[in-house]
């Protein structure tokens, strides 16, 4: 797409001594959690909207945390109805880097509500603003952030619910120019902008007319800088959460967001259907991800144990336990906003610990019923274990070293990946086979490790004569 947006204005507040082609990034966002719905009472109580939680957060620390994780230095956040509660929330999210400003003036309108930042945001030549009651999926708005000047987040091809509800945008050129729920164009604004302090005099002009709402802040501030419209971006959502219905939309998107494109068939099929709704009635008991890998781990041990001692059909329920529990633990991660290095780490050595005391259990209940000898079995469960091991290994290394990625998604259909081989082993331990179960793993994982060897390997190689051939050239 072609970059025809215009350039910021030389004399914008917070644009000098900047060249007038580009804009620094921002560095400060803005959360507009001041107003009052009556349209969610029925949840709320009579209390904010800002509070209500969605996938165990409220709305508004959803919402900081959002602009966190784009790499902003500080957020922050506007109250005004229910003040007090709202802030305590605000500031323990992350102290030193959010904290809440009092909008004196909110009843009148949510552009009112933004000029309360005003003393704070004066000096930055960007800042983005958010409301707290839309909800970003992962990526969402990175787009606006990477704009580098006045823009807005614009939805080209909106549910017609959301359209109904929308504020609608009318665009020129690639600009958007005019924000207003009485026009009748197709796209829609997300609720995300990136301004300059230029739209304070614009809300004040748009309130001298009588008109105190952000939209009205922003038409204003655009018929003289228009925005660069910034698409959301394929794949990408977004919510605007007004009444019960969106309430619950908000938790069935949030829920289906957990899946991870990569997830094999078992992930995707039988797993996630069952760990996004555990995860979604868990996430609001605030347990710490690290505590549900620890619980994860658990049960594979007694699985192993169960095994072990025979208990084919108990054991097997444990063992397909174990891996539903090792999805939960990275969604409750995600929806708590805790994902961390740290705890993946320790949730990859759980699971290797869990995976290998399994194939072990599996082995003694061979040797235990006569139907391998000790030396079969041995030979079996190391080759599981190192199958599945290297397997893991591998998959982890390409990451890390930023290779091309294998195709997971179908190298999941072979059944090498963890969900496939806690699949084979329950289905094996229920029909009193342990045998036949550490070889269905060690084939498969094994499978699995030559198949994204070679695939990956190729890739490289074909890569590096690319750039050898260009260079040439």
């Amino acid at each position: 797409m072609s970059d025809t947006r215009s350039e910021p204005r030389p004399d914008d507040p917070g644009v000098s001594g900047l060249a007038a082609g580009a804009l620094s990034s921002a560095h400060v966002g803005v959360v507009l959690a001041a107003g009052r719905s009556e349209r969610l009472a029925s949840v709320t109580g009579g209390g904010s909207k800002a509070l209500v939680r969605v996938g165990g957060l409220p709305l508004v620390e959803r919402a900081v945390q959002c602009l966190l994780r784009l790499g902003l230095d500080e957020v922050v956040v506007v109250v005004g109805y229910e003040a007090g509660p709202v802030a305590a929330v605000v500031n323990r999210i992350a102290p030193g880097r959010v904290r809440a400003v009092l909008a004196e003036r909110w009843e009148e309108g949510n552009g009112a509500s933004l000029s309360a930042a005003e003393p704070i945001l004066a000096d930055e030549p960007l800042f983005i603003v958010v409301t707290a009651d839309h909800v970003f999926g992962d990526g969402s708005l990175t787009p606006l952030m990477q704009a580098g000047r006045p823009a807005a987040l614009v939805d080209h091809a909106p549910e017609p619910s959301a359209w109904a509800e929308g504020t609608r945008v009318r665009l020129h050129e690639e600009h958007a120019i005019a924000f207003s729920k009485d026009l009748g164009d197709p796209s829609i604004d997300c609720g995300a902008f990136l301004l300059t302090p230029a739209v304070f005099a614009a809300q004040r002009e748009a309130a001298s007319r009588a008109d105190h709402s952000l939209s009205e802040a922003v038409t204003t501030f655009a018929a003289s800088r228009p925005l660069a419209a910034i698409p959301l971006p394929p794949g990408a959502w977004w919510l605007d959460i007004d009444t019960p219905e969106d309430l619950r939309a908000a938790s069935r998107t949030m829920r289906r967001a957990l899946a991870k494109p990569d997830d094999g068939p078992i992930s995707r099929y039988l797993n996630r259907p069952v760990s996004t709704r555990l995860s979604m009635a868990i996430a609001p008991l605030r347990i710490h991800p690290d505590v549900i890998s620890a619980v994860a781990a658990v049960t594979g041990i007694v699985a192993a144990s169960l095994l072990g001692m025979g208990a084919g059909v108990v054991g097997a329920t444990f063992a397909y336990l174990t891996s539903i529990l090792d999805g939960t633990d990275g969604e409750v991660a995600r929806l708590q906003d805790r994902a961390t290095p740290g705890g993946a780490l320790l949730d990859g050595v759980l699971d290797r610990l869990s995976d290998a005391a399994i194939v072990a259990g599996l082995s003694v209940w061979a040797i235990g019923k006569g139907m391998v000898s000790p030396t079969a079995a041995v030979i079996l469960a190391v080759a599981a274990t190192a199958a599945s091991l290297l397997s893991m290994a591998t998959k982890d290394r390409i990451a890390a070293l930023g290779l091309p990625a294998a195709p997971e998604r179908g190298i999941g259909f072979l059944l090498g990946g963890r969900d496939g081989r806690l699949l084979l082993i329950t289905a094996c331990a229920l029909v009193g086979r342990p045998a036949w179960a550490l070889v269905a793993v060690t084939a498969t994982a094994g499978a699995a490790l030559v198949i994204r060897l070679v695939l990956v390997r190729a890739r490289v190689v074909a890569d590096r004569s690319q750039r050898a051939s260009k260079e040439g050239s």
